[in-house]
Formats: C-alpha cells, structure tokens, sequence
C-alpha cells in the first residue's frame, strides 16, 4: 500500500498536476519506489474517491485542462499515521543473485557479461546519485526537510557503493571459479 502514500508525499511537497506527479516521480521518487504513469493516474482517481485528495479548482474551464491535485486534511492525516506506524523490512529480491545460484549448478554461460552489464549500470546510477547531492545538498544546508531528503539518497549512494562494490569482487573472482557445465 506504499504507492499511495508515495503519492501523498509527493503532492503535500508540491500540489501537481498528474503529468507533473508522474515526471516528479521519474526524477526522484521513482529511485526508490517506481510505478508506472498509469499506476500513479489509477491511483490519484482512487485518492480522490477516499477523500484524501482532491482537484484543484481550474482558473477557466478548458477542454484538456491538466488537474492539479492538493492533500486534503484526511490525507494528511493517513500519511501521519502510515509513517508512524511500525514496519518490518522487505527480504531482498535480486535475479542476479538467483541466477549465480542457479549457474552453479547448470554453468555460468553469460553470466560473466551480464555481470559487466550489470556494474556498468550500478556505476552510471551511482555518479547520478553523487551528481544529485552535489547539486541539491550543498554544505549548509541542514534544515530538518533537507537532512531527511539526503538521508534517502544517502541510502541510494550506499546500496549503488555495495553493488559496485560487490559486482567488482565478484567479476575478479569470476575467472577463477570452475564452470559446473563443464
């Protein structure tokens, strides 16, 4: 039940549009918690029907006219209660992970490639991250809102530093391991 409150979040920062929701999450929500712009849509109309959000009277009615979309007390106030409550951690999920299991005993045919692919990626994410607090999180700037946004992509810098981390350790053991297919 996370996207809603992802969206809640996301219009008490900032009261938007749906188009505008869906390109703020494809910029920073959306690192760590994705949906689809048809899920966001599906979910704002849900919102609205509960009474936790609610469109934005339009300056002129026009045909095509974006909705822009405010929290409403309710929602706000689903939001207090959702963050407040307890919650255990998620197991990690990680087809890699699965697929190296599943390569020692079927052989490791494309996994050493995919492997690459794979640090290839995590780095270019990772310099995105840096890129991301270099430019947003100057020295100095510790209010209580700014220190909570860093810490979330404090996170993203960490979990990019382990895979990269990770992904080298295991692309320089690679060469030495016997292939099980072999």
């Amino acid at each position: 039940m996370s996207l809603p409150h992802a969206i809640l979040t996301a219009l008490l920062e900032k009261p938007s549009s749906g188009l505008e929701l869906t390109r703020r999450f494809d910029r920073s929500i959306g690192y760590f918690w994705s949906a689809t712009h048809q899920q966001i849509y599906r979910e704002l109309g849900k919102l609205e029907e509960a009474g936790l959000i609610r469109a934005l009277p339009a300056g002129q009615p026009a045909r095509g006219q974006k909705k822009a979309y405010e929290v409403l007390p309710a929602g706000r106030a689903e939001l207090a209660r959702w963050t407040a409550a307890a919650q255990d951690p998620r197991p990690m999920r990680d087809t890699m992970l699965l697929r190296l299991r599943a390569a020692a005993v079927v052989g490791t045919e494309g996994i050493e490639a995919d492997l690459r692919r794979h640090l290839e990626l995590h780095e270019a994410q990772l310099a995105e991250y840096r890129e991301i607090e270099r430019r947003d999180f100057p020295p100095g700037r510790d209010g209580a809102e700014d220190r909570l946004r860093h810490l979330v992509l404090r996170a993203g810098i960490d979990l990019e530093t382990f895979w990269t981390e990770w992904l080298r350790h295991a692309l320089a053991d690679f060469p030495e391991l016997p292939d099980p297919a072999a």
